[in-house]
């Protein structure tokens, strides 16, 4: 018999002494609240290495064909954004909507923007189109740099990256941003529906963790780790349907 592969290890928490675990990753259908995927990673996982297993158990859960993965937006921050994770994802047919990985590349592409437009939403924030051509992805994509003044008075930048149009961004955002022109609203709904990435997921764990005590039922081996996790999902979408 083949010995049995080891469980992926446990981490310290930041900013709490003598406390160690497991991450946990989660896909979240935004619009409804369902979670379609949840899984246990090492304590030491990140973002960047848990995109694509957490993207294949979404497409495995959903059984979706290619034309619905080529309607099914995957909408992740910086740390699913490296040049090598958003080309899979596009390879897999999805649409992507997120934030560039390197800050560096950010600053260079934030340089060819010729116009800067004010977020009226947020005070002290811009945006403008990136004029470079996209030509290290594997399907055209639209980029737009945001720059927020930090604490020193410098400018900090990001990039967003999305194969979305304009018109499909504007028809996915819940909130028309208000700017004189058609231009400046097509430019600041790519970074408000970039907003909206992140709170289906933060408040389905808070209200998990809360409502269903996800956090006080730890188990030491891995397996039994992941039921209680499933069991957990469970409860949540049977609470989301019940809604209905």
């Amino acid at each position: 018999m083949a010995p049995e592969p080891p469980a992926p290890p446990k981490a310290i928490f930041a900013h709490q002494r003598n406390r160690r675990g497991r991450q946990l990753g989660r896909v979240v259908a935004t619009h409804y609240g369902e979670i379609v995927a949840d899984r246990v990673f090492a304590g030491t996982t990140q973002l960047a290495m848990a995109l694509r297993p957490l993207v294949t158990a979404a497409t495995t859960t959903l059984q979706l064909t290619a034309a619905q993965r080529a309607r099914t937006i995957v909408r992740v921050d910086a740390g699913g954004g490296s040049l090598a994770d958003v080309n899979w994802v596009l390879e897999q047919d999805y649409q992507y909507h997120g934030k560039d990985y390197s800050s560096v590349r950010a600053a260079r592409l934030a340089a060819s923007v010729t116009r800067w437009v004010a977020d009226p939403k947020v005070a002290g924030r811009e945006c403008g189109w990136v004029r470079a051509a996209p030509t290290e992805y594997v399907r055209p994509v639209i980029r737009v740099a945001v720059r927020c003044r930090k604490a020193n008075g410098q400018w900090g930048y990001a990039v967003l990256v999305s194969s979305l149009g304009c018109a499909e961004v504007q028809a996915l955002i819940a909130e028309v941003p208000a700017t004189p022109g058609a231009e400046e609203a097509a430019l600041l709904g790519y970074v408000y529906f970039y907003d909206g990435r992140g709170g289906g997921v933060e408040s389905s764990l808070h209200e998990d963790k809360q409502g269903l005590g996800l956090t006080k039922r730890n188990k030491k081996r891995l397996e039994a780790q992941q039921m209680v996790v499933l069991l957990s999902s469970l409860a949540h979408n049977t609470l989301v349907w019940a809604r209905a």
